[in-house]
């Protein structure tokens, strides 16, 4: 009786469950300096999952949901940007709570993690007026949070895969999306039979230079209205995972085949691949801005780059292969 009430307010009601988000995960790897968020809800455009979702390269991320506001999600990175513990963000945020989008800090939900020097630091806020089942999980290194949930157990299960999860920091965010995948983990979704409508996971590595959606390393999406896809969006998203990880792996191939010298450099550079054909030549600065680029309409496995006019210091070069991947590298200019 319950449930079937809950759903007939959410028709009525929609602009207010609108602002409610279901469930998700922020997370970082001290080894690596990886920072990755992912979670799901029954929103079915493109943004719907991926709104909550804010990476602050090489510091930590913060997930803003329940009654979302961008005020507050924008006050949230200042305080992250400014030096604020996850903690320490979070009781600035209960304490200065801005109402002028709707909405109070009773009605929010938070996620943080930081990185803190290889020392992570988290900590999550379930505000009291959280449609149940709410709540959130906090470990060292991560923060799982959700609300509108069809049981305690849906927290409970994404917590267990990613703590046993083997693997990097993608597979375990992959994992703990999956472990809360069953009919109505966002009860909205009960009656359709499925966890979520839409469903994002993201990571950082350390040299990625622009956090706008796309631009991390790993930025995978899934969303009803696309209509590429039928049935759960988390299974949508898995199969896009595996995609990447089997390109990444072989990117991962290439940059280790792939050699660069002298680096660090002063003039010229040489590239070098053993097997493949380079096919473009792509350099940016340390804020993501394109500085150098050269298209080879001849594909070659060397190729020597002159850079005598840049300015001292570390840029991130990209090169494109025939097969069309990619492998990245840092390159020293001094």
């Amino acid at each position: 009786m319950r449930l079937q009430l809950f759903l007939i307010l959410s028709v009525y009601f929609n602009i207010t469950l609108v602002g409610q988000h279901t469930f998700s995960i922020v997370a970082v790897d001290s080894i690596t300096g990886e920072i990755g968020s992912a979670g799901a809800t029954c929103l079915s455009e493109e943004d719907g999952a991926l709104w909550v979702s804010d990476i602050v390269l090489n510091v930590g991320a913060i997930n803003t949901q329940a009654y979302w506001t961008l005020v507050n999600q924008n006050a949230a990175k200042q305080r992250m940007l400014a030096g604020d513990s996850p903690q320490e963000i979070i009781d600035w945020l209960v304490a200065n709570d801005n109402s002028s989008q709707g909405g109070n800090i009773a009605d929010r939900q938070y996620g943080i993690v930081d990185i803190n020097d290889g020392s992570p630091r988290s900590a999550a806020y379930t505000g009291p007026n959280n449609f149940d089942v709410k709540g959130h999980r906090v470990g060292k290194d991560y923060a799982i949070q959700g609300n509108i949930l069809i049981s305690e157990e849906v927290l409970d299960d994404m917590e267990q895969a990613f703590i046993n999860t083997n693997g990097e920091l993608c597979d375990k965010l992959m994992a703990s999306l999956q472990a809360a995948k069953r009919p109505g983990a966002d009860v909205r979704c009960l009656a359709e039979g499925i966890s979520s409508a839409s469903a994002y996971i993201r990571v950082a590595k350390p040299n990625d230079t622009n956090s706008d959606y796309g631009n991390l390393w790993l930025d995978l999406n899934a969303w009803l209205d696309s209509g590429t896809f039928t049935g759960d969006p988390i299974d949508e998203l898995q199969r896009q995972f595996d995609e990447f990880k089997q390109l990444s792996s072989i990117e991962s191939k290439l940059s280790n085949e792939t050699k660069i010298y002298p680096n660090p450099t002063q003039n010229k550079f040489i590239i070098e691949s053993n097997d493949e054909p380079i096919t473009k030549i792509e350099l940016f600065d340390m804020l993501g801005c394109l500085v150098k680029k050269e298209i080879i309409d001849a594909p070659v496995t060397k190729a020597e780059v002159d850079i005598g006019d840049f300015k001292n210091g570390i840029y991130i070069l990209k090169i494109s292969y025939r097969n069309t991947v990619n492998s990245s590298h840092l390159l020293m200019h001094d």
